[in-house]
């Protein structure tokens, strides 16, 4: 018992010579309490960020399908609707769903629209408008 004693005494007189250095409890609840309300904060910034991301990339998207339509009406009048067509559908990537309107006739006159998983709706036309507010699925485009 004496020995546990003088064990003790010892470790105390260590601690109050600086010998012993450490954190104590209290300290290190409160860097875990600090890292907890850093992380409460950053989740919901991190799916905002995220969700901009993924419209973006739609907006891409279906502005680059509207230029690939203008290409194909002005190398194949007569066949450019098929041939956009069939070229939106191989750039449907990452969620993105492409589709070229039935208003589109001619170069000029070219309408994809595109939407996302998250329900943001874009649409992109031959006259350099890329931007919300497409009718997904062929129901119509306006800019």
């Amino acid at each position: 018992m004496l020995a546990i004693r003088r064990a003790f005494e010892a470790k105390k007189e260590a601690r109050e010579n600086g010998e012993e250095a450490g954190f104590s409890l209290i300290e290190l609840i409160i860097v875990v309490v600090i890292i907890g309300i850093l992380v409460a904060i950053a989740l919901p910034l991190f799916g905002f960020i995220q969700k901009t991301s993924v419209d973006g990339a739609t907006q891409s998207t279906t502005k680059n399908a509207s230029t690939t339509a203008v290409a194909d009406f002005a190398q194949d009048p007569t066949n450019g609707a098929t041939k956009a067509a069939a070229d939106i559908a191989t750039m449907q990537t990452g969620g993105t769903v492409l589709a070229l309107e039935a208003s589109s006739t001619s170069a000029s006159n070219v309408c994809v629209s595109g939407y996302n998983a998250g329900g943001q709706n874009f649409v992109a036309t031959g006259k350099f408008y890329a931007g919300p507010g497409a009718l997904a699925n062929g129901t119509g485009c306006k800019p």
